[in-house]
């Protein structure tokens, strides 16, 4: 069964994007004409997610003023960080708002289109406590490298270095709420460092590769691309 609920982390400063976009939200970069979170919203929703958290934190009211004009169109509830919590505080508050315990989170300024059946399937078969989508990709060095053991855990990151073929991290995770809430963790801290980086191996964390298209706004150059993919087929 597809998840329901989805956090969407739409809080970032986008500190590396201020040059090209200053003062505005990077979830909301203009991209062949709609802002960036069009397109993460088009394709979840009609993948089936029916309702989106939104876990937002700086330029919030850019962010609340863009959904406001998509009502009645998308289901959804705004959490507002009282901080700045990092990613993992940032999902930890919004899912004191979901409903469900399956969850998807989507980081807002990347988008991945997994195959959320199979990626539930298997997410739900493993008893997993969290399931990263992974991206297979060639010649990378922006991107640390992601290595499973043959049950699909997680057996290593690894650092951002050269790699010739590998799996990344594309920013898609499910998590059982229940299991990741059961666990102490700070008020403040990166789900990606502290939690993944840190518990994988103590933890049901597992990855499945996904084989749809994947683009990362978070960089110039990759924004860049975004505009050139998205004019092909707007």
């Amino acid at each position: 069964m597809i998840p329901k609920e989805a956090i969407i982390l739409a809080g970032g400063e986008g500190t590396r994007l201020r040059e090209t976009l200053p003062g505005l939200a990077k979830v909301l970069a203009p991209v062949a004409g709609k802002p960036f979170l069009h397109y993460v919203l088009q394709y979840f929703s009609a993948a089936g997610i029916e309702k989106f958290i939104f876990a937002l934190g700086a330029f919030h009211d850019q962010v609340e003023n863009f959904l406001s004009k998509l009502q009645p169109t998308i289901d959804y509830s705004i959490v507002i960080e009282p901080e700045p919590l990092g990613t993992g505080g940032a999902i930890q508050h919004a899912l004191n708002y979901c409903n469900e315990n399956t969850v998807a989170v989507i980081n807002g300024d990347s988008l991945f289109r997994v195959n959320l059946e199979n990626i539930s399937a298997f997410h739900h078969m493993c008893g997993a406590e969290c399931t990263m989508a992974l991206k297979p990709m060639k010649s990378f060095n922006r991107y640390g490298e992601v290595v499973l053991h043959h049950d699909y855990s997680i057996a290593s990151f690894r650092e951002k270095t050269e790699v010739k073929e590998g799996l990344i991290n594309g920013g898609f995770y499910l998590l059982n709420k229940r299991l990741f809430s059961s666990h102490k963790m700070p008020v403040k801290y990166s789900f990606e460092e502290d939690y993944l980086g840190k518990l994988f191996a103590e933890r049901r964390i597992f990855g499945v590769q996904q084989n749809g298209y994947f683009i990362d706004i978070g960089i110039p150059d990759d924004y860049l691309n975004a505009q050139a993919d998205f004019k092909k087929v707007s």
